[in-house]
């Protein structure tokens, strides 16, 4: 998932006159910062059954309720069900971008599917700002 910065543009702008040279070697570490926010955000909205789009999740089919409570798991659409899928999310970053992504194919595959019902795999307008906030605060 790539995200251009489009928020919050002065006060970058703003820091890049003041920091000049020294500052392109904080985009790394910034970015690597925003990334682990992105992941955050997405398993704490994952975690209530919503999407990044608004509103709840999708119900899971009758049979799939079925077959989660006969396994002990609850009703609740929070797209968790061993917790791997989730748990393979990470990122990686450089001095130009950083990349949220999962680290096994089986879950990369299962997180695909899953954001096709039920979107979770993004960020809305209000996340994009506190990604941005979160970038220009990084920057040393």
């Amino acid at each position: 998932m790539d995200y251009r910065f489009e928020e919050n543009a002065e006060q970058l702008l703003k820091k890049l006159e003041k920091k000049g040279k020294d500052l392109k070697q904080s985009f790394k570490p910034a970015l690597s910062k925003v990334a682990l926010l992105g992941i955050n955000l997405i398993e704490d909205r994952t975690e209530k059954g919503t999407g990044y789009k608004g509103g709840k999740f999708k119900r899971y089919s009758e049979n799939y309720a079925k077959f989660r409570r006969k396994k002990g798991r609850g009703k609740k659409v929070d797209l968790q069900f061993s917790g791997r899928m989730l748990g393979s999310m990470t990122s990686k970053a450089d001095s130009r971008k950083a990349t949220i992504f999962f680290t096994r194919g089986e879950e990369a595959k299962k997180a695909a599917f899953n954001d096709k019902t039920r979107p979770f795999f993004g960020f809305n307008r209000k996340d994009k700002k506190r990604l941005a906030k979160r970038f220009i605060e990084s920057l040393k």
